[in-house]
């Protein structure tokens, strides 16, 4: 009961904060990241060592430390953005969100095999999903429930309010399966660091990394194409979605390598997007946490 409460008064104040200026929100997150940044010694680490691993001597310890700060600033703006998503309708996307390479979705889903999102923690991804819903048409998301009930409710309702539809990811792969093959669109976030049988280890920036080797392994099951989606701020505060092409995939009859090959293009289509924008991405995760037994063996 009192549980019940605490979600309905978190609610009303979602729904009190969505009605304060957006600008407002952006100079308050520019305050909280820097504080975010000083205080939290966990996550700073967390976020300049893996800029370390990703980067190497490409950066000075300084530039690291730059981006690492913007980094926090920026998910502090994502996370002051979510009371907005709570109410916001088609009509608010004009001026707010732009979509770019719809085209190559479109063209991906004709082929009647559904179709394979490779999403990412970047940008507002939150966002990306519930506009995508709102202006073209909803899709399925393969998510983990967060570790905290309160807040899983908040972002589940937040996801579906398009429509979307949630698969859990434990057991989700014959889900999947059922929903390709009736041409519909799901959608995998595929940057964090799964349990060693879950993934391959395939090069990611300057080092290799453990990668959920799922969407590899049921584009090559399926031929359903693979689409990479991206959600970017822009300086203005605004957001660009942009659909990439499909990917061609390595298909060699080897499923082990071209499972691998093809997680590996995955990694470097995000890595490319991350390169460009490198304070959007979610540092604060430990990316490269699952550790290999032995050498990345093949030449890409």
């Amino acid at each position: 009961m009192r549980q019940a409460a605490v979600q309905q008064m978190a609610e009303v104040f979602m729904d009190m904060a969505a009605n304060l200026p957006l600008r407002f929100s952006w100079k308050l997150a520019d305050f909280l990241g820097r504080v975010w940044f000083h205080l939290d010694r966990k996550h700073r680490q967390i976020a300049l060592s893996n800029l370390k691993i990703a980067r190497g001597e490409e950066l000075s310890e300084n530039e690291r430390k730059v981006i690492a700060r913007r980094n926090f600033i920026h998910l502090a703006q994502v996370v002051l953005e979510l009371p907005y998503l709570r109410k916001l309708n088609p009509d608010d996307l004009d001026g707010y969100v732009a979509f770019h390479g719809v085209e190559h979705f479109e063209m991906a889903l004709k082929k009647g095999r559904g179709v394979l999102l490779l999403a990412s923690h970047f940008g507002n991804w939150e966002l990306m999903a519930l506009a995508f819903s709102l202006h073209y048409r909803p899709v399925h998301l393969v998510v983990r429930p967060l570790d905290s009930p309160f807040l899983d409710t908040l972002i589940t309702k937040i996801r579906t309010r398009g429509g979307n539809q949630l698969i859990p990811k434990k057991g989700s792969v014959q889900k999947m399966l059922r929903l390709l093959k009736a041409g519909d669109a799901v959608a995998l976030l595929l940057d964090q660091n799964p349990a060693w049988y879950e993934g391959v280890f395939v090069p990611f920036f300057n080092e290799i990394a453990c990668t959920n080797k799922t969407l590899g392994t049921i584009a090559l099951r399926t031929g359903a194409p693979v689409v990479p989606v991206f959600n970017v701020r822009q300086p203005d505060g605004t957001y660009g979605v942009f659909f990439e092409p499909e990917i061609v995939l390595s298909i060699s009859g080897d499923t082990t390598r071209d499972v691998e090959e093809n997680t590996a293009k995955f990694n470097k289509i995000i890595e490319t997007y991350i390169r460009r924008y490198p304070e959007q991405w979610f540092w604060v995760h430990q990316r490269w946490k699952t550790r290999p037994y032995k050498p990345w063996p093949r030449e890409m």
